[in-house]
């Protein structure tokens, strides 16, 4: 892994977190959080998280 792929995992993880905060704190519902993961998959292309999730970039 580069270290550029190594900071947008690093990224998408942070980013989620904080979209996950919010769907806990009722900020947001689980349509508006399933748009935002959607967004940073694609934004950041986490190699790891592509691999865990039923989300395809293509």
């Amino acid at each position: 892994m580069s270290e550029k792929q190594f900071d947008a995992e690093k990224l998408y993880y942070i980013s989620l977190a904080a979209a996950k905060s919010m769907l806990e704190k009722g900020v947001i519902d689980e349509s508006v959080f399933t748009i935002i993961q959607t967004n940073l998959l694609e934004k950041y292309r986490p190699i790891s998280a592509t691999l865990l999730s039923d989300i395809r970039l293509t």
